[in-house]
């Protein structure tokens, strides 16, 4: 982040501007929606400043802008078109300590201005640190699209009700009001009255928790579901999996408390007992719950064992499905699970259990066209090697293996069924693999380049 966002308080505070033109202009009809004090110093100016000045809305001086002008002076804005007295300008603003944007130079600048939304009080700010301009005015207009008119009005009248929200008690209660205040405000419904809000939520029952066990998808936070999404805004507690990335665990509400229950094959992992207690002691505090699992919580996420512990506790649970890995893989690949012809069903595997390297129905995996998701099969590789020959699969059977499936760190590596072991054991393969027996990658599927390309 080259340019870190910040909303500056501009109340009372100097800003300076030095041009007296279209460019200055276009900055001063933005800034004039401050409280600031706005001075103009050009020696010649636009009609239209004069117009400001005779409103008493600035204040215009007819010289450049000399290094006394800027003593107590919040920004500066260099925006004469000149590009030598914009930089005079800059250094005097530098050597004065005061920030200052040369307008169209984002090398040169202290700071940039970003796209804003205006639903005062509700800012939006979009930058894309001067590299994308264009990219920010679609998204600008997105988002007023979006954003009703109305919506500061709401957001005033209900900063003016918050002595009487006091009432309520902190953390979810009081969370809950303030939810069902803006509930509709971006739909275009009628906003409730606040008190009648505030009447029936003193009058509502006591908090009782909840747990909402959550699909995280493949990693890409761009692959949740929107629900997920909701879910994690919801959230008082995010207990999650060792393979959830950090991009979508900062998707939570800020205030959520973020607690790791990670499992890693063959090295530590949280007891599953220990988890479950987690699970149901924080909701049962009254806290809504998200148990936020890798892939989809219904493939060997352990979800049943949880679901049992919430059930016996008698704490309300849920299910919110996610993106597996295995259609993630599948979809870098270009291939399809299932083909007309080719397979009729999909096996969804694990290459271990609980007792070892896990068995299977050897026999029909080894018939020609089957396709099967291999999850946790990167140890048992030479394993499920031997056994599928054993039952008369043919070496040459495609094989793909997909690390990270999804995410940008992505690999693919593309073997048959004879070399899947040795090629394995010689690559270093640190992140969690998927491995789809039947299925090799289409050429043109991504622009990633094949592992197993790259290694030659």
């Amino acid at each position: 982040m080259q340019f870190f966002p910040i909303f500056l308080r501009s109340e009372g505070a100097r800003i300076v501007v030095s041009g007296g033109g279209e460019t200055a202009l276009a900055k001063l009809r933005l800034l004039l929606k401050t409280r600031a004090r706005i001075a103009v110093h050009a020696a010649e100016a636009d009609p239209k400043i004069l117009d400001w000045q005779a409103e008493g809305r600035l204040s215009w001086v007819a010289r450049p802008v000399e290094a006394a002008d800027l003593d107590g002076a919040r920004l500066v804005y260099a925006a004469t078109d000149d590009a030598a007295e914009d930089a005079r300008v800059a250094g005097l603003a530098r050597a004065a300590g005061v920030l200052f944007n040369i307008v169209d130079n984002r090398e040169d600048s202290a700071f940039i201005t970003p796209a804003m939304v205006d639903r005062d009080p509700v800012v939006v700010a979009i930058g894309t640190e001067g590299a994308a301009p264009v990219l920010a005015r679609k998204i600008k207009a997105g988002l007023e699209a979006w954003l009703p008119a109305g919506l500061g009005a709401r957001v005033r009248a209900a900063n003016a009700f918050r002595p009487e929200a006091e009432a309520l008690p902190q953390g979810r209660a009081r969370r809950g009001f303030w939810a069902a205040v803006f509930d509709g405000a971006l739909d275009g419904r009628a906003p409730e009255p606040l008190d009648r809000l505030l009447e029936a939520h003193k009058a509502a029952r006591p908090a009782v928790g909840e747990v909402l066990f959550v699909g995280a998808g493949p990693g890409d936070p761009d692959d949740l579901t929107m629900r997920a999404r909701r879910a994690l805004d919801r959230a008082d507690v995010v207990i999650h999996d060792r393979l959830v990335p950090a991009p979508i665990l900062e998707l939570a509400r800020r205030e959520a408390e973020i607690v790791e229950a990670g499992k890693t094959g063959f090295g530590p992992s949280t007891p599953q007992e220990e988890i479950n207690r987690l699970i149901v002691g924080r909701a049962a505090e009254g806290l809504v719950v998200v148990r936020l699992k890798a892939g989809d919580p219904s493939v060997f996420g352990r979800l049943d064992e949880e679901i049992e512990a919430c059930e016996a506790a008698g704490i309300a649970w849920s299910v919110v499905p996610g993106l597996t890995a295995a259609s993630a893989a599948a979809a870098s690949l270009g291939q399809s699970l299932t083909r007309r012809g080719r397979n009729s069903d999909l096996r969804v595997l694990t290459g271990h259990d609980v007792n070892g390297l896990a068995d299977h129905d050897w026999a029909t995996l080894a018939r020609p066209g089957a396709v099967a998701a291999i999850y946790m099969g990167k140890r048992a590789a030479r394993f499920l090697q031997g056994r599928l020959m054993m039952h008369g699969a043919e070496a040459a059977t495609p094989v793909s293996v997909v690390e990270n499936a999804g995410r940008p760190e992505e690999r693919i590596l593309a073997a048959t069924l004879g070399t899947l072991a040795t090629e394995i054991a010689s690559t270093e393969l640190t992140g969690p693999a998927v491995i789809l027996l039947g299925l090799a990658p289409r050429a043109a599927a991504r622009s990633l380049p094949l592992l197993q390309e790259a290694a030659r």
